[in-house]
């Protein structure tokens, strides 16, 4: 296939996309032109097998292939409103993928549309990425902050390992902090929290912000004091989590948060040299 011709069905598939609903769709009306179809009946049927593959893969039909309405030109500044579809982008690939392979244009689709939403998934991915390093991070903070007031009211770091515990406990529905490692296998030597998933380390992060907040308003002092407080506010946190059908304790282990940090600085370094090369 003729650079000439990649870059201009490159383009034409660029331009076809639109939001719908905020959504990134196309028009199989106007996919059906960009992909060489003159006649819709015969696209219908690409579209049906497509439609097809969709629900055989398990997916929802609907949440990639939603019947629309679209105005048409007929002639003289007449219009005319017909059927159509706005496809995501997956719905797009599996079109491509039922298409006439003879035609250059599916032959471009397939590759265009399998990169594309491989792409999307990786920015998806690092997207969540970067959201669990920083609920790690803010964690870490929220957890100095707390040690830091506590300090300054008669509990020393071993006193405060014991309030933390127990927060944990509470948290987890009796799983104290080593149960918690050992049901999730984290290395002993390595805090349970880089291993947690962002949902649990914000829960945790959510409690003892509350904790801070209390042990100055409610001007709590001592171990005691401070460590019924945080536990309190562990199963306030816990019982939300329930109500809405979520065990802490049952969810699986997440990816070594030390290992994403390095994974996301060398993407940003390889994609710095990309940038360099590019200039």
């Amino acid at each position: 296939m003729k650079k000439e011709l990649i870059l201009d069905l490159f383009q034409k598939f660029e331009n076809a996309c639109y939001l719908y609903h905020q959504m990134e769709c196309w028009s199989a009306r106007d996919l059906q032109e960009v992909l060489g179809y003159t006649e819709w009946r015969n696209f219908l049927k690409v579209v049906d097998k497509a439609k097809l593959a969709c629900e055989n893969t398990g997916v929802d039909v609907s949440d990639h292939f939603v019947e629309v309405n679209k105005m048409i030109e007929i002639g003289k500044g007449g219009q005319r409103e017909v059927d159509d579809f706005a496809l995501t982008r997956y719905a797009c690939y599996l079109i491509a993928q039922n298409g006439d392979p003879s035609k250059n244009e599916i032959a471009f689709a397939q590759t265009y549309f399998a990169v594309q939403t491989r792409r999307q998934e990786v920015i998806e991915q690092r997207l969540l990425d970067v959201d669990r390093v920083s609920a790690r991070e803010k964690l870490s903070k929220s957890e100095k902050k707390l040690s830091g007031i506590i300090y300054e009211r008669g509990v020393d770091d071993q006193g405060f390992a014991i309030i933390r515990s127990r927060g944990d406990q509470a948290l987890f529905g009796g799983y104290a902090t080593f149960e918690m490692k050992k049901k999730l296998a984290v290395p002993e030597n390595r805090p349970l929290a880089d291993f947690l998933p962002t949902l649990t380390i914000k829960a945790k992060d959510f409690a003892t912000e509350l904790t801070s907040h209390n042990v100055i308003e409610k001007d709590l002092s001592g171990e005691n004091q401070i460590s019924n407080e945080h536990v309190e506010n562990n199963q306030a946190v816990r019982r939300m989590l329930i109500e809405r059908g979520v065990k802490p304790e049952a969810l699986p282990p997440a990816e070594d948060v030390k290992k994403l940090q390095r994974k996301l600085v060398k993407d940003e370094k390889n994609l710095l040299k990309d940038v360099r090369k590019k200039k």
